[in-house]
């Protein structure tokens, strides 16, 4: 279906631009897109490949685990169906913890790897189930506490202060995070009132 979007997009673009008679501006900026995405790319190589690093030394030092055990009790909460020993639960904590760390390139293989266990306790494998609901609400709103990624392209960009925005992002995200948690608990509610 997005692919169906983009095209859209894409063709009201040039038919917007053919009607106006500059087609020109059509390969220009494309030309310039291009160009600004290598450069951005380039800049960002460097910065991420630090931070990952931090992140991979936190993570080699136990930080993600201590995070897992500290989202236990809350995680049995929200996936009620999700024994607390099964490999799912284990999958969960792990890819919500990269989350919480910034750890967005470590987080989706960790995310489909829950996914994949959670499908194994799906009932009903057309569907999604809730805890697979619950997972990909929360992975989505994810609350952030070192946003590795805007960092980088702060400092790429040449702010002054590229960690200032910790504190807003993480602000911006648990609320995001508690939202999300909300409306999931109110579907499923609602879900089981039909």
């Amino acid at each position: 279906m997005i692919n169906y979007i983009w095209f859209f997009m894409i063709l009201a673009g040039v038919i917007t631009a053919a009607s106006k008679g500059q087609i020109h501006l059509v390969t220009e900026g494309i030309l310039k897109g291009s160009e600004q995405a290598v450069v951005v790319s380039l800049g960002l190589i460097g910065v991420i490949s630090f931070w990952s690093g931090v992140m991979r030394i936190a993570q080699d030092a136990g930080l993600m685990e201590i995070i897992a055990r500290a989202l236990g009790p809350f995680a049995r909460r929200l996936f009620p169906s999700v024994p607390h020993d099964h490999p799912a639960m284990g999958s969960l904590l792990v890819a919500m913890s990269a989350n919480i760390l910034g750890l967005g390139n470590a987080c989706t293989p960790l995310g489909l790897k829950a996914m994949a266990h959670l499908q194994e306790l799906n009932r009903d494998k057309t569907i999604a189930s809730n805890a697979m609901c619950t997972f990909m609400s929360i992975t989505s709103s994810s609350l952030t506490i070192i946003p590795t990624t805007i960092i980088a392209l702060r400092l790429t960009h040449g702010s002054a202060i590229p960690t200032e925005v910790i504190g807003p992002i993480a602000f911006a995200t648990t609320c995001s995070t508690l939202m999300a948690i909300g409306a999931d608990l109110a579907f499923r509610r609602l879900g089981k009132r039909r």
